[in-house]
């Protein structure tokens, strides 16, 4: 029972959380791309934010015990 309680929980937060942490990615890269003007700074840009979301996807599914 609790393992069918712990599997609705997570799967309404994912629900909630998902669609709006997805919205402020995408307001953010529209707030930021405006600002950089030339091609190589977006693409250094882009692959720190990369880089930076590769090593924290774990450490929050870590957390969220996944």
């Amino acid at each position: 029972m609790a393992g069918f309680i712990g599997d609705m929980v997570f799967g309404l937060v994912r629900f909630l959380f998902e669609d709006r942490l997805r919205q402020v990615a995408i307001q953010f890269c529209t707030w930021l791309d405006p600002m950089v003007h030339r091609r190589i700074a977006k693409v250094i840009i882009g692959g720190l934010l990369g880089l930076a979301a590769y090593f924290l996807a774990p450490v929050f599914a870590g957390l969220l015990g996944f």
